[in-house]
């Protein structure tokens, strides 16, 4: 992401604590397999390779292959962890993913990292827009989005205990920490970091951080602002949401993600149904990605801090 104004941040990587959890559930649990699809370097399961070779499945790049037996792996009683890119791990085994996996009520958790256009210069064909639309429309799933490396880590241990077909998307750069080491966190229960008056942005992964840094910017003018980290964007958290939206009569949504069918559309479904209420969605309108660094892409979809404020202050 561009810092645009918001001085150097330091930034950890979601794909390392990715990595350490998967060491930590390892150590606890001796039922739990790791398979990815010949990327392992770049999603970290690497380190769990290593410490547990006998537990690590390299399935090459047949992505819907791995789906299939990580599926069958599920029925024997593994706790099964599948990763690589969000674009094979998503677009290429989806009907694997529905068919096998989900409608057979297995628990199998996928982890995608290089989601978004921030995977940058690797370009459209690389960047995965669609991947959160992809798993919230197939029944009884759970979508997860974490801001930050203590989020990741947090909540990847979490899914040792939850049921069912989970899909998890991390980034390729690495984030701003916006929580402390040893927060808590609940699978669809939503964060709120900040209370504002005049307008809410209920944001997701990537876009947390630029969401806070949006909300400073805009306070230093006089206007209140709260910012909420939907990190389970499915099932979705739907107190806060009302809530706030009951409050400040206007929320915005925050993604890297297309608007069609993500995050952005579960609150405006959610608030049409409860709450009408005023909603921006900022988020990839309906295009492909462009081949750029991170920081060049970030600023040309409007995912600066600068560009947030700058739509808020505009539709308030």
């Amino acid at each position: 992401m561009g810092s645009g104004g918001t001085g150097r941040v330091e930034r950890f990587s979601l794909r390392s604590a990715y990595g350490e959890a998967l060491l930590e559930l390892g150590r606890r649990r001796k039922n739990v397999v790791v398979l990815d699809a010949d990327l392992a370097l770049s999603t970290q399961t690497a380190r769990f390779r290593k410490a547990f070779p006998d537990r690590f499945f390299d399935m090459g790049i047949a992505e819907a292959d791995m789906i299939d037996t990580a599926v069958g792996l599920a029925t024997t009683g593994k706790l099964v962890f599948v990763s690589t890119f969000a674009m094979f791990a998503v677009g290429k085994p989806w009907e694997q993913i529905r068919n096998s996996a989900a409608y057979s009520g297995v628990t199998l958790n996928i982890v995608a990292t290089h989601s978004g256009i921030s995977v940058g210069e690797d370009g459209s064909s690389h960047q995965c827009i669609e991947d959160m639309a992809l798993i919230r429309i197939i029944p009884g799933t759970t979508v997860i989005a974490p801001a930050d490396d203590i989020a990741t880590y947090a909540l990847v241990t979490k899914l040792a205990e939850h049921k069912g077909l989970s899909y998890m998307r991390l980034t390729r750069p690495n984030l701003p920490r916006i929580y402390a080491e040893g927060e808590s966190f609940e699978i669809g229960k939503a964060k709120v970091l900040k209370k504002g008056t005049q307008a809410t942005i209920v944001a997701t992964g990537s876009l947390v951080w630029p969401s806070l840094q949006a909300a400073d910017i805009l306070a230093e003018e006089g206007i209140s602002i709260g910012v909420i980290d939907m990190h389970t964007v499915k099932p979705l958290d739907s107190k806060p949401v009302i809530e706030t939206a009951k409050r400040t009569g206007f929320i915005v949504t925050a993604e890297e993600h297309t608007v069609i069918g993500g995050l952005g559309e579960a609150v405006a479904s959610l608030l049409a149904e409860h709450h009408p209420t005023r909603i921006k969605r900022i988020g990839i309108r309906d295009r492909f990605g462009e081949s750029g660094s991170c920081d060049e892409l970030m600023d040309f979809f409007g995912f600066t801090p600068e560009a947030i404020a700058k739509e808020i202050k505009e539709a308030l």
